[in-house]
């Protein structure tokens, strides 16, 4: 009974001190119920600072840019034969191994990223695949057979520099489970395509086509299947944008990004980056980006 009783002058002690410094509030049980929720809020509060800690430990050991040549389909003049290929790979591991390797500085702790680069060398370089999803897969498998227990997923970054006519590259871009055998994420960007376009509103510019530049990125719905056809679908759009003329680039941008979304029932959104290098005379260049669903375009 003495305990209860400590108990309720306890109880009323906090709601008092409440009421002392929130002089607004003259309703004891007003104040018991914001104390409530002042304590819920103090809770979720140390609940979403802890949740945050525990997400800041990762430990990521990477290739960057790998030059290797393969034959992984029809290159930008249509023919099959070994081209560039520049991968990157990420291998995530289990947060434990920082700790291990941080501290003993012994490489026989971490993941050895020179024989990770010389086992993908080994097996992509001048090797023939049918399409770039199976070299990725192949770069994959190497990475989760040398890191073992201690990767969680794998990302794998592959760009083909001689894959699209008129752009800088196409970059295939696989996440992989360790738990799931097919990719998580499925992302494709055309990088740097560059067209001459009547675009503009001033006189001069209709006049003269100007340099854009567009990157494209395709986020594809996951799934172990092949790519989309990113070089005739790009061709699809570059022939819509030479048969048009543009006053702004929001419209340029958004027809670009309808046409991609349209083009496979694969893409599930497309993101639109264009610029307009020769727009202001001390900037770079002037832009837009507009990012949109499939959903966002129901076909007529």
């Amino acid at each position: 009974m003495g305990n209860l009783y400590c108990g309720i002058s306890d109880i009323g002690h906090v709601t008092n001190e409440y009421l002392r410094k929130n002089p607004s509030v003259t309703d004891p049980d007003d104040a018991r119920i914001a104390e409530d929720w002042e304590d819920e809020e103090a809770q979720d509060d140390e609940e979403i600072l802890t949740s945050s800690k525990k997400s800041l430990a990762h430990y990521v050991v990477f290739v960057n840019t790998l030059h290797l040549a393969a034959d992984v389909g029809p290159d930008c003049w249509g023919k099959s034969r070994l081209q560039p290929v520049e991968i990157s790979v990420y291998l995530h591991l289990q947060s434990s191994f920082l700790t291990a390797a941080g501290q003993s500085d012994d490489v026989l702790d971490s993941v050895h990223y020179g024989h990770l680069s010389k086992a993908i060398s080994a097996k992509v370089d001048r090797s023939s695949f049918n399409g770039i999803e199976k070299l990725v897969a192949v770069v994959a498998e190497e990475a989760f057979a040398l890191a073992g227990e201690a990767v969680t997923e794998v990302r794998v970054v592959a760009n083909l520099p001689k894959q699209i006519l008129l752009a800088e590259g196409l970059h295939v871009d696989f996440t992989i489970s360790k738990e799931g055998a097919t990719p998580a994420a499925r992302r494709v960007s055309v990088v740097d395509l560059v067209l001459p376009v009547l675009i503009g509103v001033n006189p001069p510019e209709r006049e003269a086509k100007q340099r854009v530049i567009t990157n494209i990125v395709f986020h594809e719905r996951p799934g172990d299947r092949p790519l989309s056809a990113y070089p005739q679908i790009v061709a699809d759009i570059v022939k819509n944008i030479d048969a048009s003329a543009y006053l702004t680039l929001e419209k340029f941008v958004l027809e670009i990004v309808r046409t991609a979304c349209l083009a496979s029932d694969e893409i599930d959104s497309v993101t639109v980056r264009s610029q307009k290098p020769s727009a202001l005379s001390f900037a770079h260049s002037s832009g837009v980006e507009i990012t949109r669903r499939k959903i966002d375009f129901p076909r007529t």
